[in-house]
C-alpha cells in the first residue's frame, strides 16, 4: 500500500491580493520545472496542512497550494465578505495568471472536488486533468443529507451533539440559527456553535474513530473558520444553481479524470461521484472499500498517490 512521499517545505510562498479585501496566501513545493498540479483544499473553510504536499512525488510536480478566501493564512481572517464560489474560482485563475502557468492539474477532495470541477468547466482550456476525492456535487439534496436527512440516522449521537447548542425552536431552520451564532456578537455563542459544527464534521469523516483527527477538527482556529465559511456557503446552496455541476459536465467531457471515493463515505455519499463518473466518458471511479470520507484514511492515501503517480506518467497502467 502506498503511503505518502517524506515531508517537504515550499520553496516559495507568495501574498496575492485578489481584490480590496482578500490576499491569498499561496506556497510552491516540490519540482519548479514540473507538471504543474494545484491542490484545491476541502471545507470550504479548512485550510493547508503539511501533509497537503504529500500526495505528489516531489521530483515530477510543481505542487501549488494555497488558502482559500477568509482559511489559514489567507486575510482577513475568516472573513464571508465577498467570498462565493464564482470569486473562489477567480482567484484560482488569478493565481494560475500569476505563476505563469498555461495549465494544469486539479487535485481536490469533497468542497475541494466541487470548486476544482467548477473551475474545470469554467477554464477547460486551462485543465488538463482532475483527480478528485470524496466528490460533492453541492446540489441542496447533498447538502440536506449532511446536515438533515441523511447522516444523522448513522451517527444519531453525534447529531444530538451537534444540534444542541441551537434551542429547539429554531431547529427548523438549523443552518440559519447557526449562521447567527456564528456571525454573531456573542463570542461564547460563537465558539460554542463553531466546537458543536467542527466536531460533528471530524466524528463523522472515518470509517474508524480517528482521535487525532477530531481534536485537529475541535482546535478554535479551524472550527472558528470552518464553521463559519461552511454554513455561509451552506446557506446559499454553495452558491450554485442545483444541478450546476452536472448540467456543465460536457465542458470537460474529454479531460481525464480520476476519482477517489469511499464506499462509507458519510459525509459526501458515494453517488455524487457515481452520478459524475456516469455523465463524465473520460472519468475512471475508483470505489474504496474499506474507507470513508476522510483524505487521511490508508486506503484513501494509496488510490490519491496511485492517482497522481499515473498522471506524473501519462495516466496508463496501474503501478
Amino acid at each position: 500500500m502506498l503511503t505518502h512521499f517524506p515531508p517537504i517545505k515550499p520553496y516559495t510562498t507568495h501574498e496575492l491580493a485578489v481584490d480590496d479585501t482578500h490576499t491569498l496566501y499561496i506556497e510552491e513545493c516540490g519540482e519548479p520545472d514540473g507538471i504543474p498540479i494545484v491542490y484545491v483544499h476541502a471545507g470550504p473553510g479548512t485550510c493547508l496542512d503539511p501533509v497537503s504536499r504529500q500526495f505528489f512525488d516531489p521530483e515530477k510536480y510543481r505542487i501549488i497550494l494555497f488558502d482559500q478566501r477568509g482559511c489559514g493564512r489567507s486575510k482577513p481572517h475568516a472573513s464571508v465578505e465577498n467570498n462565493t464560489t464564482a470569486h473562489l474560482v477567480e482567484d484560482m485563475e488569478k493565481i494560475r495568471e500569476y505563476l505563469n502557468i498555461d495549465a494544469w492539474i486539479l487535485f481536490g477532495g469533497a468542497w475541494g472536488a466541487t470548486l476544482a470541477l467548477v473551475y474545470a468547466e469554467t477554464h477547460p482550456q486551462n485543465t488538463n486533468a482532475l483527480i478528485l476525492r470524496g466528490v460533492f456535487l453541492g446540489r441542496p439534496r447533498d447538502i440536506d443529507w449532511f446536515f438533515g436527512s441523511g447522516t444523522r440516522h448513522f451517527f444519531p449521537d453525534y447529531w444530538d451533539d451537534f444540534i444542541k447548542p441551537i434551542p429547539e425552536d429554531e431547529r427548523d431552520d438549523l443552518l440559519g440559527a447557526y449562521y447567527r451564532r456564528l456571525t454573531g456578537p456573542d463570542d461564547l455563542l460563537r465558539m460554542t456553535a463553531a466546537k458543536a459544527w467542527s466536531t460533528y464534521e471530524g466524528r463523522v469523516a472515518t470509517l474508524e474513530p480517528h482521535p487525532r483527527l477530531i481534536a485537529h477538527y475541535s482546535e478554535p482556529f479551524l472550527a472558528n473558520t470552518l464553521a463559519r465559511i461552511e454554513c455561509h456557503y451552506m446557506l446559499n446552496n454553495c452558491f450554485l444553481e442545483p444541478n450546476q455541476i452536472l448540467d456543465n459536465v460536457g465542458k470537460i467531457k474529454d479531460i481525464p479524470g480520476i476519482i477517489v471515493h469511499g464506499r462509507y463515505d458519510m459525509i459526501t455519499p458515494l453517488d455524487n461521484s457515481w452520478e459524475l463518473y456516469q455523465a463524465w466518458p473520460a472519468s475512471e471511479l475508483n470505489i474504496i472499500r474499506e474507507a470513508g470520507h476522510s483524505s487521511s484514511e490508508p486506503a484513501i492515501v494509496d488510490a490519491l498517490i496511485l492517482a497522481t503517480n499515473r498522471m506524473a506518467r501519462g495516466l496508463p497502467g496501474t503501478a
